[in-house]
């Protein structure tokens, strides 16, 4: 639904006649098709894992670890300081901190694959984005 909507919102952009050939609706068209093929990987997702595990019957009990409102406060607060240290350190390394501290919460225990997928994840948007002809904050880094 939310990439039905994202569609309809990116076909509204104005074309431009002048200018870039791919124009402003390339961008956003791109993050379009990402958005459905991430939408039917999570719909794969929960199909199977529907099937594997069998529905359980007891009831739940105490909670442990943090409760869902206090994951997402601390998420908000984490992208608030990452707002804050973007344009000093640059989209690399602010970036690449921000999605290491995030994947490291939620993917507990397994840093190799945290610290490579945060790495991979940054400089493949740089030069996508160096491609695009985007400019992104340079902070400490001399590129």
């Amino acid at each position: 639904m939310l990439a039905g909507l994202y569609t309809y919102a990116t076909e509204q952009l104005p074309s431009l006649e002048i200018g870039d050939p791919l124009g402003p609706k390339a961008f956003p068209r791109l993050l379009t098709i990402c958005l459905v093929i991430t939408a039917f990987v999570l719909l794969a997702e929960i199909v199977r894992s529907r099937k594997r595990e069998p529905r359980k019957t007891e009831k739940p009990g105490p909670q442990q670890g943090p409760s869902a409102y206090l994951v997402v406060a601390g998420v908000v607060v984490w992208t608030f300081l990452y707002f804050l240290v973007f344009e000093k350190l640059g989209f690399v390394i602010a970036t690449t901190i921000y999605l290491f501290a995030l994947t490291s919460y939620f993917n507990y225990g397994r840093w190799i694959t945290n610290a490579v997928t945060s790495v991979l994840f940054c400089t493949g948007g740089y030069f996508m984005f160096q491609v695009l002809g985007v400019n992104l904050a340079r902070g400490i880094l001399p590129f």
